[in-house]
């Protein structure tokens, strides 16, 4: 796990060493192990290293074959490069490492941009071919590492994070309008853009290729996308035998490391179960938690804090068990380092996932993690409960469920809310067409309340959980910290796509029978009847994880903030965004920005994701400082 650099000068320019430098040295926090550079005429690729297979010099980058034609900046791990190792000694194959960065080199050189397709990981990498005279790029399946680039006037830049890229002087600075009314439409960004002007990242499941003195020769392919389906080849007690078998071996697969591997470990279902088959192959392994001071917080949030759970699990399974608690002014102390190493803002609250990182970081290199779970098995049936109940047709399912991806500003409230500017810049940007553009291959496919259900994990899992794995690498990273996520093992995420949606939530017919006049007793009323949700995964998880623990409702990992946003963290609120020279009010309206907070602090609307978001692109803003 490391971070990469690199500029490629499609023109033939030099490529300026010190600046490739400085690119690299300022992400020196994702790779403290080692640092390399290697420059050639118009291109340049950097590299730093956090060394978790083949500890030694001969696994440093970047990395070339043996005949030197190929060059390699790489980011990730490939858990099947043994495999792969072996499949290409067959073929006449020597190795000089025992990395799997020389397996992915040895892979191009056999089967060219479709090498792709043979790793099981998560990666970033670039690839200069000397012969061919062009840059291939990767990126993995699902977006677990990102790639950043940046490419005008002929001059293509990349990196693991933006920061590296703006130490380039010709690289910009400037915000781009059409990212941040994405942004404050889904507190998430759906599309390749960034907040930063001309910075795109590449789509997950996608290769790049660009060729030397020929700037019309960029090509974005992509090379898998999911596909949920019903298969109902399979009784419900094979799905359950092979559902066992797969997530045991997407564990296993993942523990391949050379470096100490601990757990996050809540009290919830996934890492629980992660934990348990991990601790069968570690004694004493290190597990990690984040609870919540709940001293000032009410209602739901009173359940937030999951020490007490997660201490039983590590007992249970003779874990070395650490914990941070986080209280009211944890954030406000932490705002200004998250948002650097964040940089791209997407999705919600993100500071416990900061804090709980950095306590991993001291002790540990790698942490496995239960993200990815939901998402395949349908924990969040709240959210489908506004999918089910569209009419089978495109214009319904896109309009609900589109009003309801609006989690901070609706359209019609945009134009009171950005000023006037601002919202000229955005006029030409609809953020519907940006969620509609995610599920368009798919939704004439839809004929059936559990056909919608898919089509709504799709695009939760290309949407929702892309933001996550994002947020997740940049505040793991910021502590030389590798997360793994074996939910995300391949074979498991193709079985996991075909088991038919009733063993994963109940009776959706029913659901669609209740009367939309009731609007508070249908909400009730679905509730009682999907609450669950994940049925097959609790149940097959039962064997690693207490039953009431697998069959507890589901909860997020987030701090009471709805309390602390109007009691102890209110001043702080105040002093930055009550401030008439705070930066947003360069782009939002401070009497309705005013109108909202106050709207929450009163308790009369629960505004906490719009708050966080404004707090994270003031920090942004002061950050940054964009032109």
């Amino acid at each position: 796990m490391c971070g990469i650099t690199g500029i490629f000068n499609v023109f033939g320019g030099p490529v300026p060493v010190d600046i490739l430098k400085k690119m690299t040295n300022i992400i020196s926090h994702r790779g403290p192990d080692a640092e390399g550079i290697w420059a050639e005429g118009a291109v340049g690729l950097g590299h730093r290293r956090l060394a978790v297979i083949d500890l030694t010099s001969s696994a440093d980058q970047p990395m070339t074959n043996k005949d030197k034609s190929l060059v390699i900046s790489y980011n990730g791990e490939i858990y099947n490069f043994k495999e792969l190792r072996a499949e290409l000694e067959k073929k006449g194959c020597g190795f000089i490492s025992r990395s799997d960065t020389e397996v992915i080199l040895r892979s191009y050189e056999e089967w060219g941009v479709d090498c792709v397709h043979k790793f099981n990981g998560m990666y970033a990498f670039a690839i200069w071919d000397r012969k061919k005279r062009k840059l291939f790029a990767a990126r993995d399946r699902y977006g677990i590492k990102p790639f950043y680039y940046y490419f005008k006037n002929g001059l293509f830049v990349f990196g693991s994070e933006i920061k590296s890229m703006l130490q380039h002087p010709d690289v910009s600075k400037q915000i781009s309008y059409f990212a941040l009314n994405e942004y404050f439409t889904f507190q998430n960004i759906f599309s390749d853009l960034t907040l930063f002007e001309n910075i795109k990242i590449l789509p997950a499941a996608s290769t790049l290729e660009l060729k030397a003195d020929n700037v019309n020769s960029l090509r974005i392919n992509k090379y898998w996308d999911y596909n949920f389906t019903q298969d109902f080849s399979l009784t419900e007690q094979e799905y359950l035998e092979e559902l066992n078998r797969l997530f045991e071996q997407a564990v296993t697969r993942q523990l391949v490391s050379d470096v100490e591997i601990g757990a996050y470990l809540s009290g919830g279902l996934d890492s629980g179960a992660i934990t348990c088959v991990a601790s069968k192959f570690f004694k004493n392994i290190k597990s990690f938690t984040c609870g919540f001071d709940l001293s000032s917080a009410s209602g739901l949030e009173l359940g937030f804090d999951e020490r007490r759970k997660a201490e039983y699990l590590s007992n249970l399974y003779k874990t070395e068990h650490y914990e941070v608690v986080l209280k009211a002014g944890d954030m406000e102390r932490i705002m200004p380092e998250l948002i650097w190493h964040l940089e791209d803002l997407r999705v919600g609250q993100s500071y416990p996932n900061y804090y709980v990182s950095r306590l991993a970081g001291k002790f540990v290199k790698v942490a496995l993690s239960g993200v990815g779970g939901d998402e395949l098995f349908a924990g969040y049936p709240w959210r489908y409960y506004h999918a089910v109940n569209s009419d089978i047709n495109e214009a319904a399912f896109v309009d609900n469920y589109y009003n309801y991806w609006q989690r901070l500003i609706p359209d019609e409230e945009k134009q009171t809310f950005f000023n006037p500017d601002c919202y000229a810049r955005m006029s030409d940007h609809s953020t519907k067409d940006v969620f509609k553009s995610v599920i368009i291959d798919k939704i004439t496919r839809a004929g059936s309340p559990e056909d919608i259900i898919n089509l709504s994990l799709y695009f939760e899992i290309k949407t929702f959980l892309h933001g996550l794995l994002e947020v997740e690498d940049k505040l793991s990273m910021a502590h030389g910290l590798e997360t793994r996520v074996p939910f995300l093992d391949n074979d498991l995420v193709d079985f996991a796509m075909r088991i038919p949606i009733n063993l994963k939530l109940r009776d959706l017919g029913e659901v669609l029978r209740i009367n939309e006049n009731e609007p508070a007793l249908k909400t009730l009323k679905y509730y009682e009847k999907t609450n669950d949700g994940k049925i097959i995964l609790r149940k097959v998880l039962t064997q690693y994880v207490p039953q009431d623990y697998a069959n507890g409702l589901k909860q997020g990992f987030s701090a009471p903030d709805a309390s602390w946003f109007k009691g102890e963290s209110i001043e702080y609120i105040k002093s930055l965004l009550f401030d008439p020279e705070a930066r947003i009010y360069d782009y939002i309206q401070p009497g309705r920005s005013r109108q909202l907070l106050q709207e929450h602090f009163s308790g009369k609307i629960n505004h906490r994701l719009l708050i966080w978001s404004l707090l994270c692109f003031e920090w942004w803003l002061r950050n940054f400082d964009p032109d």
